[in-house]
């Protein structure tokens, strides 16, 4: 489908070398065995360039149930980054269960008046798409701090280390298309074709989930997008469930592609006889729609993500493998004279 209305894409300002990125507990809690790694996470984004401060919620030991803090707690803290003209961006700590509490308490008129990325996956899939839909924001769909710089990155050979922190600095600095993202060998044409669209999606379920919220993407920004999404833990069957919800609500009739991250941790997924795999449930839900399709690309739980930026325009050519960023997702960085003076005290 085409001729649909698209929103104006509200792309941050890009970093430069000093600026601040805040480490936030924007959902689940900091556990003290997980300490090392956060550490680990400060030192990577060092050596890019930035300075790093952690949220005083993102502390050891602290916990609301399930969370780092109650929602409100947590949206306090995250209003505050957000008017901070200091803070340049802002990289969750870790995924969790949480962010469908704070979404309507979120200050999205500061996002508008200073946008600054986002980063993180999981949970944080939520934030993306509930910004895009009532701001425009580019969401950075990238690894978090603690599991991600400073756990799988850690894991991963040093090359695989190297050519991530190259990718990502550019992302964040550079006012350039990125184009191709780096391939590798798992990456399977599940239906070849080719797409060109907004690049759209984030965990699966969590897709699900800001369909049914006040917050939901227009289905007509859905027109010509390449949806990209992975899944953790649960049923093979949860999935296949999943992407019935995306067909029943008409996504899967608009969008030109689809990009299917690693499964990671999903019970029965391509037991004989009793699931199938994941490309079989995939081309059983699309039927014979024309949609091109990637699959087992490496971003989401499965281990070092590639970043996925919500809302730029990308190409993907199933049949050749190739997922290209087409645009820059960060606009040119004011200089310190062009910023705002910041305020000696923000609301609430």
């Amino acid at each position: 489908m085409t001729g649909a209305v698209l929103p104006r894409l509200l792309r941050p300002r890009a970093l430069t070398s000093g600026d601040l990125v805040v480490i936030a507990a924007l959902s689940g809690p900091l556990h003290a065995a997980y300490e090392p790694d956060l550490e680990q996470a400060v030192v990577v984004l060092e050596r890019m360039g930035f300075r790093v401060r952690r949220a005083p919620l993102l502390e050891a030991g602290r916990h609301h149930w399930w969370s780092a803090a109650t929602p409100a707690e947590i949206a306090r803290e995250f209003n505050a980054l957000l008017r901070d003209p200091e803070v340049r961006a802002i990289i969750a700590h870790d995924g969790g269960q949480t962010a469908l509490g704070y979404l309507d308490l979120i200050d999205v008129e500061a996002i508008v008046a200073d946008p600054k990325p986002i980063l993180g996956y999981s949970d944080i899939s939520l934030l993306h798409l509930v910004l895009y839909a009532r701001t425009g924001l580019v969401g950075f769909h990238a690894d978090l701090a603690t599991p991600g710089l400073g756990g799988a990155w850690q894991a991963a050979p040093a090359a695989r280390r190297a050519e991530l922190e190259r990718l990502y600095s550019p992302l964040l600095t550079g006012t350039e298309a990125i184009g191709a993202l780096p391939t590798s060998p798992s990456w399977e044409c599940w239906r070849a074709g080719r797409a060109e669209g907004r690049l759209i999606g984030g965990v699966i379920n969590r897709i699900v989930l800001a369909q049914a919220t006040p917050y939901a993407l227009p289905l007509e920004w859905f027109d010509g997008a390449v949806l990209f999404w992975e899944e953790m833990g649960g049923q093979a069957s949860y999935v296949w469930s999943y992407l019935q919800v995306l067909r029943h609500c008409g996504i899967l009739d608009r969008i030109s592609g689809m990009v299917v991250g690693v499964p990671h941790a999903i019970d029965g997924l391509g037991t004989p006889g009793a699931s199938p795999t994941l490309p079989e449930m995939v081309l059983d839900v699309l039927g014979d729609r024309d949609i091109a399709v990637l699959g087992n690309v490496e971003f989401g739980h499965a281990g070092p993500n590639l970043p996925m930026p919500v809302g730029i325009r990308v190409g993907l050519d199933a049949q050749q493998r190739t997922l290209s960023l087409l645009e820059p997702a960060v606009r040119p960085p004011v200089t310190t004279e062009q910023r705002p003076p910041r305020p000696d005290r923000w609301p609430g």
